[in-house]
């Protein structure tokens, strides 16, 4: 499919941007050989292939939601760098 500089510029305008001159002729172009590869892909007889929505077939690998007790407070600090009267001490992030 063949597309003309002024559909080019047209896109480009309606899509708020600056294509340089020199560079129209290269992109319509590259769009032509996009629209004339996704032509060639709408060819291909897809009956009785179901529809996707991933290239891989993904399940979720969910955990069943148990309440448990939680990590003892000594077990929680065990490794911070810093700590004072129980709590985690962390560099100040705001104002």
């Amino acid at each position: 499919m063949n597309i003309t500089k002024e559909e080019v510029l047209h896109v480009a305008h309606l899509a708020r941007l600056e294509i340089e001159e020199s560079a129209v002729e290269k992109l319509a172009g590259q769009i032509g050989d996009i629209l004339a590869y996704v032509d060639q892909l709408n060819q291909v007889d897809t009956t009785g292939v179901r529809p996707t929505s991933h290239a891989l077939a993904l399940t979720n690998a969910f955990r069943e939601d148990v309440e448990t007790q939680h990590l003892p407070r000594e077990a929680s600090l065990a490794n911070a760098p810093q700590q004072d009267d129980g709590s985690f001490v962390v560099p100040k992030v705001v104002g």
